[in-house]
């Protein structure tokens, strides 16, 4: 059974008319985040070295441009969008689940491995 793809993005905020201009249009929204990053990523900007959350604003900043790229990759390119809701929901929750676990891992041991080395239970010979 086909069915039309839907031909805009940004939640509707640009539409195209054919699924070429469409292609071209997400390739050139994907362009433009990366280039933000590489931009920012080369000159690091002073007034984004400062701490929230217990990480620069700018590695902040990385990390959502690299989700929205990923997310524009899989809803577009992969056609999720056009999947049934379930499908959707499942490999979404998924994904999420998993890297709030690494997340959560990452900080335990990143923990423990910083208490070792300033509680002095081992030596430093770097």
């Amino acid at each position: 059974m086909a069915h039309a793809h839907k031909l805009e993005i940004l939640r509707g905020l640009i539409k195209f008319k054919t699924v070429t201009q469409k292609i071209w249009g997400v390739l050139i929204l994907l362009t433009v985040i990366t280039t933000v990053e590489v931009v920012l990523g080369i000159y690091k900007p002073e007034s984004l070295m400062g701490h929230f959350l217990g990480m620069k604003i700018l590695n902040w900043i990385f990390i959502i441009l690299t989700i929205a790229k990923a997310y524009y990759i899989t809803w577009d390119f992969m056609h999720m969008r056009d999947e049934v809701k379930a499908l959707r929901r499942m490999v979404v929750w998924t994904a999420i689940f998993l890297i709030l676990y690494l997340v959560f891992i990452l900080l335990q041991e990143g923990g423990y491995i910083e208490g070792v080395y300033s509680k002095g239970f081992i030596k430093h010979d770097f």
